[in-house]
């Protein structure tokens, strides 16, 4: 086989996990389903109550923040279902990273990892960063007049002070993981309870200061200049509902973390589907309860964007309520920032092992069964974000990572229900020069008993007349398992579908004034678009499914993924240049890395099976 043809082998193989081996690890499997909804609704609960709701709704969406708010989670719950199959799949440590070696190959799932390193660094720094704001203007701001004084930055595209605070609590936490997760997430649950033991303190204290007249306010019905909308429940229309939704949406980042704690759990087969449900439900119900209690005890316009809750019984008169919110906050934010370091030394274990980045990074302290190297390693990157950058710099980083990876997951969950189940043989991932005795001596005496391998069987090339993937796309033959045909099929309209997908949300984004004033050609190319993409959707539904059984399964395949894959396209059309600029710097370091390290790594791994045999 030429070097192009092995290049390309390398590059597209893919990880299998064998389903009696898959329980062994180098983890604890300490946690159960009620540590891990913890855990998710901890991760998930902080920013959007205490930060994000009082923001929408002074500026973007007035009392219809709780619709916003409604849309947001009904796309996040679209992608917790389909990360909650590939927890089903694949309980193993890495998240996205692991569910894409599995589906699609390496290459794609060192971008996804690598993408996701970056974006979990960027989300923990901004929550500690948040953190440190939400406390210090609960302190007159005395933090920041000291750190000023101390630490000075005087460079435009950094934060006005390093905030040693922020870097403190990154640093602090991350010793606190490396002690292991037995330890952590009893702390975390601890939180999280009390976090959510404030959030219904609000929304019943809330209720008695209610008043339905703030949902009713008349257009100008103050002498402010500002940008008030046109009053009522709607001030800033339905577009104001749409766009406050995109921001809601990210106050639902975070139940992801609950896919990375494969290996730590007793029974990830179940308890990782039933907690990112679980946890997105709570965390639902808690932002839909408080932005309705906000809205109704002051008027939209006056909410605070930086403490609103807080703010709200301090306007109505209740300053001992003021404070019991403020602290809750702090214990929120608190568990909000345990819940997003923790996925981030998890991906670089698994990456580690799979030796696509440093293997030293992945080594499991024999004491405390966590990575302590990449654990430490991540806080410290984790703390020196946070404290160099103020928190909006911070979140225009942070979307466009966990977008991809929802869209990738998404997209997996459908080739994996359309594809063909194969007889494929078992060969380890990972294997370095280090370990390569005794590889060849286990691969010799104890044949394909490895839990993580990869897919390296010869394709079978056969011809098959065009005509019969045009009569596929229908399944004129009314075949009701899988075949080759129908898998290549498939796997086109999935292709297919996120390119229509980016047309659509393209004419949404660009095209939206020109449908409006009825212009022909904007009309006819939308409908174009949004045509392609049904008729590619009622292809999928007709290809006959896998009939692999699954402790959880997306329920209306293709149309819950499809919407998913929608939604998070659409969403990533949004973001603005420089966040595209930023991700395309980072991707240019992650392939430096992979060239120079994973790839030959890979190279060596297959040159070593190919010796074996």
């Amino acid at each position: 086989m030429g070097c192009w043809g092995t290049t390309w082998k390398i590059l597209t193989r893919r990880k299998i996990l064998d389903p009696v081996a898959v329980q062994q690890s180098q983890l604890s499997r300490v946690l159960t389903s009620l540590d891990l909804t913890a855990l998710g609704v901890g991760s998930t609960l902080g920013v959007g109550v205490y930060v994000i709701a009082g923001k929408v709704a002074k500026d973007t969406a007035g009392p219809a923040v709780i619709i916003s708010f409604l849309i947001a989670a009904i796309a996040s719950i679209f992608a917790g279902l389909c990360y909650a199959e590939f927890g089903a799949r694949a309980p193993r440590a890495g998240s996205a990273y692991i569910y894409t070696y599995v589906c699609i190959g390496e290459f794609v799932a060192f971008v996804i990892g690598w993408n996701l390193i970056l974006e979990y660094v960027i989300g923990s720094a901004s929550v500690a960063r948040g953190l440190s704001g939400y406390l210090d203007s609960l302190l007159n701001h005395t933090m920041q007049d000291a750190f000023i004084e101390i630490a000075p930055i005087n460079v435009e595209f950094l934060a006005k002070y390093f905030d040693f605070f922020a870097f403190g609590v990154s640093v602090l936490l991350a010793m606190a993981l490396s002690f292991g997760m037995k330890e952590s997430s009893m702390v975390n649950n601890v939180v999280t309870f009390i976090n959510i033991g404030v959030v219904i303190f609000t929304i019943i204290a809330g209720l008695f200061k209610a008043d339905i007249s703030n949902w009713q306010i008349q257009h100008n019905a103050t002498n402010s200049t500002d940008p008030l909308g046109k009053g009522g429940f709607f001030p800033f229309g339905i577009d104001g509902v749409i766009k406050g939704a995109a921001t809601c949406f990210y106050g639902f980042v975070g139940f992801d973390c609950i896919a990375t704690t494969g290996e730590e759990v007793k029974n990830p087969k179940k308890a990782i589907p039933l907690s990112i449900i679980l946890s997105l439900f709570i965390v639902f119900l808690s932002y839909f309860g408080t932005s309705i209690v906000s809205t109704l005890m002051i008027p939209y316009y006056e909410q605070d964007v930086v403490v609103p809750i807080p703010h709200a019984f301090e306007v109505v008169g209740w300053e001992w309520a003021k404070w019991i919110v403020a602290i809750g906050g702090i214990f929120g934010l608190c568990a909000s920032l345990f819940g997003a370091m923790f996925p981030l030394p998890r991906i670089i274990y698994a990456m580690a092992s799979d030796s696509l980045i440093f293997r030293f990074l992945g080594k499991v302290s024999d004491r405390f069964k966590s990575p302590i190297v990449g654990t430490m390693i991540s806080g410290i990157l984790t703390g020196i974000m946070a404290g160099l950058f103020d928190i909006g710099q911070l979140v225009d980083m942070m979307s466009i990572g966990t977008l991809m990876a929802y869209t990738i997951v998404a997209a997996s969950v459908l080739l994996l229900r359309y594809e063909k189940e194969h007889n494929q043989e078992y060969i380890p991932i990972g294997t370095t020069s280090d370990d390569e005795d005794e590889y060849t001596d286990n691969r010799m005496s104890t044949n394909n008993d490895d839990a993580e391998t990869f897919n390296d069987t010869e394709p079978i090339l056969e011809y098959v007349p065009t005509s019969q993937y045009y009569m596929q796309l229908f399944n004129c033959s009314s075949w009701d398992s899988p075949t080759k045909v129908s898998e290549k099929v498939s796997t086109v309209l999935v292709f297919l579908f996120c390119v229509f997908s980016v047309c659509i949300g393209l004419c949404a984004l660009l095209l939206k004034e020109q449908i409006a004033h009825g212009e022909i050609w904007a009309i006819v190319l939308s409908s174009i678009s949004v045509t392609l993409a049904v008729l590619t959707i009622i292809s999928l539904t007709l290809q006959p499914t896998s009939k692999t059984e699954l402790s959880f399964k997306v329920p209306c395949v293709p149309l819950i993924p499809a919407l998913s894959i929608l939604v998070n396209i659409y969403l990533m059309l949004m973001l603005d240049y420089r966040t595209w600029i930023r991700f395309g710097v980072w991707m240019a370091v992650g392939f430096s890395v992979y060239g120079f390290y994973g790839l030959p790594n890979s190279f060596r791994n297959y040159r070593d099976y190919e010796r074996i045999e």
